[in-house]
């Protein structure tokens, strides 16, 4: 995972291997810095620090895709955990952005996405390319820009 941005409690990250190919939008993962099962255990700061870190990402995914030459229309924002249910360390929160191009093959606009499980059909995502590291740079000066504006500031989201 590539590191785009840091918050108090959560990391915003790029997979090396995307559910969402780069030309269908992109994909990034945002995980708590510490294990949190579920949004139920959440603290209010988190949770507004969650909500906030969402929205200023997805715009800047939005913003800089477009930029590079993805047209992205929309983001999908997934609430996950189900993978590790099975696993001894159980489930943990984490969200996900796909990015919803326009013109994508895979997961096409207007459509739900589509994610069969790694193990049962690892071919269809073998051929996904991440974000570039372009992409990761431009989104993390996106995000830096955003969170100096009036809307993203601490007092508008009650921190102050």
């Amino acid at each position: 995972m590539a590191l785009i941005f840091e918050s108090e409690n959560f990391t915003v990250t790029a997979p090396e291997n995307p559910l969402v190919d780069r030309a269908d939008g992109g994909h990034i993962v945002i995980n708590p810095k510490v294990k949190i099962v579920d949004r139920q255990q959440l603290t209010a700061k988190q949770a507004i620090e969650l909500m906030r870190l969402t929205i200023i990402t997805g715009e800047a995914m939005t913003t800089v895709m477009n930029m590079n030459g993805v047209d992205v229309g929309r983001i999908n924002y997934q609430d996950n955990g189900n993978c590790g249910v099975f696993l001894p360390e159980g489930p943990a929160l984490h969200i996900h952005l796909y990015g919803r191009a326009k013109s994508a093959k895979y997961h096409r606009y207007g459509q739900a996405c589509f994610f069969p499980h790694k193990d049962e059909d690892p071919e269809f995502y073998r051929s996904f390319k991440p974000l570039t590291q372009k992409d990761i740079s431009d989104i993390r000066t996106e995000i830096a820009r955003l969170k100096k504006l009036e809307k993203y500031s601490d007092t508008q989201w009650c921190f102050k």
